[in-house]
């Protein structure tokens, strides 16, 4: 795929991935992520509670329960348990990854992460150059 035909499959999944986000019970930040494979979307997560938690993330300060999980984690977690590889797969995600999330896009043998919005923390992209992960950096409008 030439570089403008992939700039532009790149916005539509950034785009549907913010579409994505609106799932998300949290208030302070919702963020999606679609992980696509070989032109098919092999699994999808937004930011929220784990399975069986109330969908409520912050607590009565408006500070995020730990144990909220990152739209990226909720994608990973979901492709494995749908037994599809996310091996060669490309992140989708509204914000860029986290320490703990990089660790798991290495790990999960995701090759490219592209983002919109890039967080204020950025040890987790360093982590993911470091491990040569392609990252593109694409604002959306």
């Amino acid at each position: 795929m030439d570089a403008k035909k992939q700039a532009e499959v790149d916005i539509r999944y950034l785009k549907m991935a913010k579409i994505w986000a609106e799932n998300s019970y949290c208030a302070r930040r919702k963020v999606g992520a679609l992980l696509v494979k070989d032109k098919m979307i092999i699994s999808d997560g937004y930011n929220g509670t784990p399975s069986g938690f109330e969908n409520k993330c912050e607590d009565e300060n408006g500070l995020t329960h730990t144990y909220v999980l990152h739209a990226e984690a909720n994608a990973i977690t979901k492709v494995a348990k749908s037994g599809n590889s996310s091996q060669g797969a490309t992140l989708y995600v509204t914000t860029s990854p986290c320490m703990e999330c990089s660790k798991l896009i290495i790990q999960a043998g995701i090759t490219r992460v592209v983002f919109t919005e890039k967080y204020r923390i950025t040890d987790g992209l360093d982590l993911l150059t470091r491990a040569g992960i392609i990252l593109e950096h694409i604002e959306l409008q």
